[in-house]
């Protein structure tokens, strides 16, 4: 067992993951972790080391199957297995050390991914992909940076954002990864699962806001410390509870998914909650927050075509908002649901969302995704479905808007 104390932003998950770990391996370790809502700087830890991968070679293997098999580097399968490359050196019943899978992308999650992730897979993303322009459209009421990521040079704009409810965070990596995957296929001349897209970057511009909510995020992920700026605060909008996994606020216990000046006093009447909460709090004007005030900033300035707001869970696509929606909403929700196995909704008795918003101001087709199926935050092992499933989504409108 080796010691770890824990730092800052340490997650269980985050743990686990840094030392080729589960987090069970951990919570086993530490019984009391499991018990605990969040890990505290400070804390001690006692980690099992982590047992290499091993493999019993089966007749008709070779060194570059095996190596192809487990995502590894054949170079690296020779070093921990002298001679495995040589002609003899993958005898049936011989058992072989496997190295680590090399990383096949910038975007990966393993453990919670959160503003720290963005930072730096947004550095990378625009390092590696010429196609992708990355930059800020404003800061969290924290001063956590709203990063912007740019991709296509076409006339069409497409806004798409995620993350605006806090315990809603896996939208984040699901956005960034098929905005990774879009600019590979994009710089190597591929295909994206039938889809085209050079068309996408000649027709369209991408504007995308894959962390709307960064503080609310990291408060979902690491919670509260007596040294917060908003300590007190939180622990009286949150009843005292130490979790704050359920919040979907932002940091002042303002729901941005009510922020938006389309029929916001009629929200804020139906939903009559009167203060900070940790949800459903419409605050005490529309745009009041930078987050959702720089949202809107984006769109007033790029007046888009289509727009996608990205949350979780349920598995729908709402795309009507009071009859404001332009004609042919209906037939692409349809075609979105087609393609996604989602199902398409026509939703009443709700105001204020950024999806309402868009279709009000700019009488142009948009969509509130809920990606996934379960509760909040949903789990890392529904990353990949839902990563796939948002790519597709955004690629059906892509490729098919305003298509004859």
């Amino acid at each position: 067992m080796q010691q770890y104390i824990a730092r800052k932003g340490d997650t269980i998950s985050r743990i686990a993951a840094r030392y080729g770990l589960t987090p069970e391996h951990v919570i086993q370790g530490n019984p009391w972790a499991g018990r605990q809502p969040y890990l505290y700087p400070g804390q001690t830890l006692y980690l099992p080391s982590a047992p290499r991968k091993r493999y019993s070679v089966q007749d008709g293997d070779t060194a570059g199957s095996i190596a192809a098999l487990f995502g590894a580097d054949i170079a690296e399968l020779e070093l921990l297995n002298p001679g495995v490359t040589g002609g003899r050196g993958c005898v049936p019943g011989k058992v072989l050390v496997i190295p680590g899978s090399a990383p096949g992308s910038i975007v990966t999650v393993d453990g919670e991914y959160g503003p720290l992730d963005i930072e730096e897979d947004t550095r990378l993303l625009a390092q590696k992909y010429p196609c992708i322009t990355a930059s800020s459209i404003g800061t969290s009421v924290l001063g956590k940076p709203l990063h912007l990521l740019r991709i296509g040079s076409g006339p069409r704009n497409l806004h798409v954002n995620a993350a605006l409810h806090a315990n809603e965070w896996l939208t984040a990596p699901c956005l960034m990864t098929f905005i990774e995957q879009y600019a590979e296929a994009y710089a190597t001349g591929r295909d994206w699962n039938g889809h085209d897209p050079a068309q996408w970057y000649r027709d369209w511009t991408i504007w995308a806001v894959p962390l709307a909510n960064p503080d609310g995020v990291e408060l979902v992920q690491e919670g509260a410390l007596p040294d917060h700026p908003h300590y007190a605060e939180l622990m009286k909008w949150n009843c005292g509870r130490r979790s704050f996994r359920h919040w979907k606020a932002n940091i002042r216990g303002v729901d941005l998914g009510d922020q938006f000046p389309a029929h916001w006093e009629e929200e804020r009447e139906r939903r009559q909650i009167p203060g900070p909460a940790p949800r459903d709090y419409s605050g005490p004007a529309p745009l009041c927050e930078p987050e959702a005030a720089a949202l809107a900033s984006l769109a007033e300035q790029y007046p888009g075509d289509a727009a996608v707001s990205l949350h979780s869970q349920g598995a729908e696509i709402y795309w009507n908002y009071r009859g404001y929606e332009p004609q042919g909403s209906r037939e692409l929700a349809a075609r979105l649901a087609a393609a996604s196995g989602y199902r398409a909704v026509e939703l009443t008795g709700s105001d204020a969302g950024y999806k309402d918003w868009f279709i009000q101001r700019f009488r142009k087709p948009g969509f509130t995704v809920e990606l996934g199926i379960g509760k909040n935050p949903l789990p890392l092992a529904d990353y990949e479905d839902a990563a796939l499933e948002t790519g597709i989504i955004i690629a059906e409108i892509l490729s098919n808007l305003h298509k004859n």
